[in-house]
């Protein structure tokens, strides 16, 4: 089979999670879904409709849709079999089968497909081993976020450290001038003494005195 989309979509056709298996573009597939709901017969049993140039194999589930747009070529009862596997998927993510819950368990049930088709083609693969990759994947994006995390607060703890020896080297800066500027003025206190001392001397030797 060449499985082109696997969808969940509302009973109007309207797409809450879609995941295509080959190059398409979005307003295709959302054109796609869209006309689904127009093929269906009111009132016949049916699991599957075609169009002239795909297949819609599809599962009710409640008030949504599990739908399959696979190329007409492809093998019916193998469509059914992957759209069994499909259909079971989603409770396991999902606890109700509703919008709410469909849009925010969406990237675990995009992760999920993606273990049963690859590159269009069905994997043999059961729900078991569909939870466990999962799960496996969910573990490496949690390390991977814990690594970043610790990352991030040894930069934070750096850029800290840093900004405490600038703020310590400023002060010492600012006692240095401080310093200096102090030596500046004693100098200049003591040359004031000096010049006063000579002024005094010739007044007083001016006058036939001694000093």
């Amino acid at each position: 089979m060449v499985l082109l989309a696997a969808a969940v979509c509302t009973k109007a056709g309207k797409a809450l999670v879609s995941r295509q298996f080959v190059e398409m573009t979005r307003t295709r597939v959302e054109g796609l879904l869209a006309a689904f709901p127009k093929l269906m017969n009111t009132g016949k049993q049916h699991t599957f409709v075609e169009t002239e140039s795909v297949r819609y194999v599809y599962q009710p589930l409640e008030k949504l849709y599990m739908v399959l747009v696979t190329t007409k070529n492809s093998n019916i009862l193998e469509d059914l079999e992957t759209l069994r596997l499909f259909s079971r998927v989603i409770p396991e993510y999902c606890r109700v089968l509703e919008e709410s819950e469909i849009s925010e368990h969406c990237f675990d049930l995009i992760f999920a497909f993606d273990e049963i088709v690859a590159l269009g083609y069905r994997e043999n693969v059961n729900l078991a081993q569909i939870r466990t990759f999962t799960e496996m994947d969910s573990h490496e994006e949690k390390v991977f976020r814990a690594v970043r995390e610790t990352q991030e607060r040894e930069a934070k703890a750096e850029m800290r450290r840093k900004a405490k020896e600038l703020q310590q080297v400023r002060i010492g800066i600012s006692g240095v001038c401080d310093l200096i500027q102090l030596k500046y003025f004693a100098v200049l206190f003591i040359n004031a003494i000096k010049v006063n001392f000579c002024v005094c001397k010739y007044y007083v030797s001016l006058r036939g005195l001694q000093i």
